[in-house]
């Protein structure tokens, strides 16, 4: 292994360790459970944005590595390059906009405020849905595509590089897109779970990292799709019972949403205990 390899592979761990710091120390103490509140646009920006980094620069490590050593390979034969933080940012940026299109959803349903929502109503309902949904998710052809691309960086790299700083962010984005249709329904969990729990966050970022570097995770997606189905069911029937999981009517929920008052955020509507995902 080169030297420049070596550095880069300690930057990317470096930043990931930076970035999951930064996230706990922000998020520490703010699990609400199912419909945590998101907070001010711009506060949730921030969090969403260090937690993808947090999330996925682990996962995404061979595929940075391979563009810088193909970049570095360029600017040693004197050809033109670009540098890999742009093919990173534009990956990044995929991510972004999913967050800003589930911020929308989740502002969407908060102004209509369907109260079957409710956690003591069919809030419970609502979650064990999304979750056995994202289970099956796992078993279609979309998902498999999406996954062995994730897992294939040669490939990609080789019969899709493209030249210039505009090549470097469509492939960014390309690879970008891929992964959110490998992961979309692992990020569902953690939005339907709590999005602001540092428990699910680290187990969806796991199952990810195993799913995507790990010799056999393509085997994977079948034992998820059992599990989150199975998961979903048990939530539905009897959420109380499941470790890890806060209700959104406990105390301890309260607090939570206490702590999060002071952040720059609307003002919450309806029932506190409202499930509006």
């Amino acid at each position: 292994m080169t030297m420049r390899r070596v550095n880069q592979s300690a930057l990317l761990l470096g930043a990931a360790l930076a970035t999951w710091i930064v996230t706990v120390g922000r998020m520490r103490g703010m699990d609400a459970g199912p419909g945590t509140d998101l907070g001010g646009l711009g506060w949730y920006l921030g969090i969403w944005v260090t937690m993808m980094a947090a999330m996925m620069l682990p996962s995404v490590a061979p595929m940075v590595l391979l563009f810088d050593r193909v970049t570095s390979e360029r600017a040693r034969r004197e050809l033109p390059y670009v540098p890999t933080w742009i093919f990173a940012l534009a990956y990044l940026a995929v991510w972004t906009a999913y967050g800003l299109v589930a911020y929308g959803v989740y502002r969407g349903g908060r102004a209509l405020d369907p109260g079957f929502l409710a956690w003591d109503r069919g809030g419970p309902y609502v979650v064990g849905t999304l979750i056995a949904m994202a289970g099956l998710y796992e078993l279609t052809p979309l998902k498999s595509v999406c996954l062995r691309h994730c897992r294939s960086p040669l490939h990609f790299v080789v019969a899709g590089w493209r030249d210039g700083v505009g090549g470097a962010l469509r492939m960014g984005v390309e690879h970008g897109v891929y992964c959110v249709g490998c992961c979309w329904g692992l990020m569902v969990i953690l939005f339907a779970l709590g999005v602001m729990s540092l428990v699910w966050m680290v187990g969806v970022a796991v199952l990810i990292f195993a799913q995507k570097v790990t010799p056999n995770g393509e085997r994977l997606s079948r034992v998820l799709a059992v599990a989150f189905v199975a998961a979903g069911i048990w939530i539905a029937a009897s959420p109380g019972s499941v470790p890890g999981l806060t209700q959104p009517n406990s105390p301890a929920a309260d607090q939570a949403r206490m702590r999060m008052m002071h952040l720059p955020r609307p003002a919450l509507s309806g029932n506190m205990n409202d499930m509006t995902p």
